[in-house]
């Protein structure tokens, strides 16, 4: 993730309008994104089908997304590098086949041990996919509003795959088999894989980077120690040792990487990004932008089936309005940016998410509670779109084209952590919220205090813009 690509997709440099051979490169791209943030979700509401079907000990479901998420977020900045070397086009379209054999095998799989490996094929090929795929939207199309309207769709499309897996999860749990969440990807990556080499332009840096071995192993398995401690303190508390020595050793090695990244001649992340105010503070809101969301959907699952009673399919089915409601948020968010700007998107938009979650608050016991369920669900979603895709365009413009590849890579790390965090973070809370319930319904207890939380982390997105982002417009303005 360096370095800036020398290459650009035929009259990117100047143009303002979307060609021909430029939609197609967009929309190619974007079916490839779309899919990959379907992969985070479409599993969880089917994981009590799997497990009864292929003799997974109920304490062991959630290895089948732990796997997954350990291995997309982290390798990402690894793969993103790889793709640096031998060029972001090779390393997308290796992906792409990568992801369609792990879902064949994911999809004919017999035993435990056949579907783990299945799922952590499938996390490698997000991680090498993902960073290639947002670089080269980003130098196929100039900075600008085709950018801006781009990096929109790509965030609309990303959130709304989320929440789409859970709805095809659980569509194609009940209706046919848990197996067609593994197979539906197939025909799509082959067809991206067949159309993808004749409308997208490859981009390397202008100078091949070294591989920077020290600081890849370090950040990887620092960021894998991160992960796991927090997967594991979701399924077993703060408090579990195991979970405290993942979370101690992970942050141990990322120190060690910082250091690392200070003294090498070419850095996978050169430090002197991390003081850009944009790059900063515009990863920090993204982040918690995708620990919000994928908590929120992980949360009120677990509403809908322990304390509602709703089947997979109309636990799934629920998830719609939150689907409209993202995709509504990225068409309106490049608009908001274009007539004010990026900071502002991350503040409005935070507060609309926050009001929309925080009105969840108020959730009972009974069905009739789904009417206050359904709307307010829809406008968080909107406001969190706004919010994915301010972070976007903040963490990714207004750098010289040295810096360019690496904020890409650097936007895809956040994104990818910040899905793979929210649902271990929140469902701790959850976890320990219910444990300490008295009377009543201890899963809806839980919920709710987790969706406290969550309305906390949003509101803290906002502080954290609004202090550290909006300073800086005036003095640009000024």
């Amino acid at each position: 993730m360096s370095a800036p690509s020398t290459l650009h997709a035929p009259g990117t440099g100047s143009t303002s309008q979307l060609t021909g051979r430029l939609r197609i490169t967009l929309v190619v791209l974007l079916v490839a994104q779309f899919m990959l943030a379907v992969d985070f979700s479409i599993l969880n509401v089917a994981l009590p089908v799997i497990g009864a079907g292929l003799g997974f000990p109920l304490a062991d479901l959630q290895w089948i997304a732990t796997t997954f998420a350990l291995a997309a977020a982290g390798f990402t900045l690894l793969l993103g590098r790889v793709g640096d070397l031998l060029g972001r086009k090779r390393i997308f379209l290796a992906g792409l086949a990568v992801l369609a054999a792990a879902s064949l095998l994911g999809g004919f799989a017999t035993s435990p041990p056949t579907l783990l490996v299945a799922r952590v094929a499938q996390g490698l090929a997000t991680a090498a996919v993902t960073p290639a795929g947002l670089a080269l939207l980003t130098t196929s199309f100039p900075e600008g509003p085709l950018r801006q309207k781009a990096l929109g769709l790509n965030g609309a499309l990303m959130s709304a795959g989320f929440t789409t897996g859970a709805i095809l999860g659980g569509v194609l749990t009940d209706l046919l088999s848990w197996r067609w969440s593994f197979l539906l990807n197939v025909p799509v990556a082959v067809a991206v894989l067949v159309v993808a080499p004749a409308v997208v332009t490859d981009s390397r840096p202008a100078a091949r980077p070294r591989l920077d071995l020290p600081g890849a192993l370090s950040v990887t398995a620092g960021l894998l120690g991160i992960v796991y401690g927090l997967t594991r303190a979701g399924e077993h508390g703060f408090a579990d040792p195991a979970a405290l020595l993942g979370l101690l050793a992970g942050a141990a090695l990322l120190v060690v990487f910082y250091l690392v990244e200070r003294r090498v001649p070419e850095p996978l992340v050169p430090v002197r990004i991390l003081t850009r105010r944009t790059v900063a503070w515009g990863n920090t809101a993204g982040l918690l932008a995708f620990v919000t969301e994928t908590s929120l959907v992980y949360l009120l699952t677990l509403y809908l089936q322990k304390t509602l009673g709703f089947s997979a399919l109309g636990a799934g089915l629920s998830f719609g309005v939150l689907g409209i409601g993202t995709v509504l948020g990225g068409i309106a968010a490049p608009r908001l940016i274009a007539r004010t700007s990026p900071t502002v998107a991350l503040v409005a938009g935070g507060l609309v998410q926050a009001a929309g979650t925080g009105a969840l608050l108020l959730i009972g016991a009974q069905p009739a509670w789904l009417a206050l369920l359904l709307p307010a669900t829809f406008v968080g979603g909107v406001g969190n779109m706004v919010v994915i895709v301010g972070f976007m365009v903040t963490a990714t413009s207004g750098l010289p084209g040295a810096e360019q590849g690496l904020a890409s890579g650097l936007a895809t790390m956040s994104q990818q952590v910040g899905i793979t965090m929210g649902t271990p973070v929140l469902s701790a809370v959850a976890t320990a919220a219910m444990a300490g319930a008295v009377g009543g319904s201890a899963v809806l207890h839980g919920v709710r205090v987790a969706i406290g939380a969550n309305v906390g982390i949003v509101l803290l997105g906002v502080a954290l813009a609004a202090l550290f982002l909006a300073r800086r417009s005036r003095r640009q303005r000024a």
